[in-house]
């Protein structure tokens, strides 16, 4: 800390706030955009992406062997974890091991893996047993879930089970002496790390911290949110209101900026495990009932930010199309809702409809897709909750009357769903292996097997349509638009990435 006429100066401090208080800890255990922001504050990724959304070298650089079937990791210099232990290879396989039982595409890509090891203290040897053409991607992708590295003893907790450990290799050190879980996580400058040299681009390159500490106030009440920023009490905000904008936009001394260029995308989840969503006939008759229209109208209001979009994986992405997406991105079809919930024999099972509160980008989906699910003859039981309890309680396999639930609503960046492979969702392993909602789906996975083996964009385009046909038809999830979310934050904060997830290296308090 620098001196100043003899005194210790005041830490330079970034006073953000997200868009969810901090719960939990464990980036791997769950898929919470929140969790991910916390997790980029203190690991380090073994690759990372760029600005045009290639995979780069960040812990790691690599080489692939001729035929494809063997990549070589070789770590840089300089990787020390915060207790001072240096960062292993070792630590590395072990924190990727975890990382594939929880995520869908290292799930995939460990199906085609004869071994995965360190061969010394800094290199790390991945040998195939076929070709896999992602696997650069996966381990670069930004989110759902990131390749963070964690010290071996912490990676080899059971990945069904929160570590209980917090300590990365990351720019920033979590402070578990200040963290108060909903309310308050404070992050310190990590002054052991060693960036790369190459300048920051999305979350690859040089992570610059140029600040002394970094903390996230949780604010619910959005009108709170936008007085303290336009008073000076707080220097960011991760997700402006869109009904609160003109407050902010009119200050001169803010910036109101989108920094996820390719937006984000909302969707309901159903839980196949139980009735009523677990009569394939139901879920379709669902699926009937929404639209995009009236969610993203709810949603977001201005039509600036938003835009209907019938593809699972976004549009403006290589693999967009909008098979089998007709009614939602027109006006639903409420009479064929009906007609098929009829012959379906649809007894009234209430659906336990999980609506979070606390969240700006969540609170209206619940509120609207239970209007359209009444109105073509479902019972709703809508049940309000914080949405760090709602994160909890989708993990649930119990039946909705023991603590589960039927249908709940989260939202995406485009880069975590925009192929079949990296989509959280598209996923058929069940109750043992796949996100919230557990389908099993064999030939879903069949699909998505095929489109990691063959060549040509072409073919993966061909591929990708159908799944998305098929996932729509059977209800894997429901897509209900694109839209974008402006951050806020006082010019004197300078240096903010634009990228995929909110990162605070590069940034500076200007005095």
């Amino acid at each position: 800390m620098a001196l100043q006429n003899g005194l210790a100066a005041a830490p330079k401090t970034i006073t953000a706030v997200m868009h969810s208080g901090v719960r939990v800890l464990d980036p791997v255990i769950t898929t919470a955009h929140i969790t991910r922001n916390h997790g980029y504050m203190i690991y380090d990724t073994l690759l990372a992406i760029d600005e045009k959304f290639q995979p780069q070298p960040q812990m790691a650089s690599w080489a692939v062997s001729d035929d494809g079937l063997t990549y070589t990791f070789t770590l840089r210099d300089g990787l020390k974890f915060h207790d001072g232990a240096p960062v292993t290879a070792e630590d590395c396989v072990a924190s990727l091991k975890r990382w594939a039982q929880r995520d869908g595409g290292g799930q995939m890509m460990m199906g085609s893996v004869a071994s995965l090891e360190a061969t010394d203290a800094k290199t790390i040897n991945l040998k195939l047993k076929e070709k896999f053409s992602l696997v650069l991607d996966l381990l670069a992708k930004p989110s759902a879930i990131p390749t963070f590295i964690m010290p071996k003893r912490i990676a080899e907790t059971p990945a069904d089970k929160a570590i209980s450990e917090h300590i990365g290799s990351g720019p920033f050190k979590f402070v578990a002496a200040e963290y108060q879980p909903g309310v308050k996580v404070v992050y310190e400058k990590n002054t052991d790390y060693v960036p790369r040299s190459e300048p920051p681009s999305a979350t690859s390159g040089g992570k610059v911290v140029k600040v002394d500490r970094v903390e996230w106030i949780t604010m619910p009440d959005a009108q709170t949110t936008v007085n303290a920023i336009n008073n000076g009490e707080i220097d960011y905000i991760e997700q402006a209101p869109w009904d609160l904008l003109p407050l902010v936009t009119s200050n001169k001394d803010l910036n109101v900026v989108t920094l996820n260029k390719l937006g984000q995308q909302t969707m309901g989840r159903m839980n196949w495990l139980y009735p009523p969503f677990d009569n394939p006939k139901i879920r379709r008759a669902a699926l009937l009932a929404l639209n995009q229209k009236d969610v993203l109208a709810a949603l977001v209001g201005n039509p600036e930010y938003y835009k209907v979009c019938g593809s699972m994986y976004g549009c403006g992405t290589p693999l967009a199309t909008d098979v089998g997406s007709k009614t939602l991105t027109g006006d639903g079809d409420v009479e064929g809702a009906k007609a098929l919930l009829k012959e379906a024999g649809y007894d009234g099972t209430p659906v336990t409809l999980l609506q979070a509160t606390d969240v700006t980008t969540l609170t209206a989906q619940p509120i609207v897709a239970a209007q359209l699910l009444r109105k073509a003859g479902f019972t709703v039981d809508m049940q309000p909750m914080d949405w760090q309890t709602l994160v909890g309680r989708r993990a649930s396999q119990k039946p909705p009357a023991e603590g589960g639930w039927n249908l709940f609503f989260t939202n995406w960046v485009i880069p975590e769903v925009w192929n079949p492979v990296v989509n959280p969702m598209l996923n058929g392993r069940g109750k043992t292996g796949g996100w919230f909602g557990w389908p099993e789906d064999a030939k879903l996975d069949a699909m998505r097997a095929e489109f990691v083996k063959v060549a040509t964009p072409e073919e993966r385009k061909a591929i990708a349509a159908r799944i998305q046909e098929h996932a729509l038809e059977v209800v894997n999830y429901v897509p209900l638009g694109q839209y974008d979310v402006p951050g806020v934050w006082n010019k004197k904060l300078t240096g903010l990435l634009f990228s995929p997830v909110p990162v605070f290296w590069n940034a500076e308090i200007k005095d």
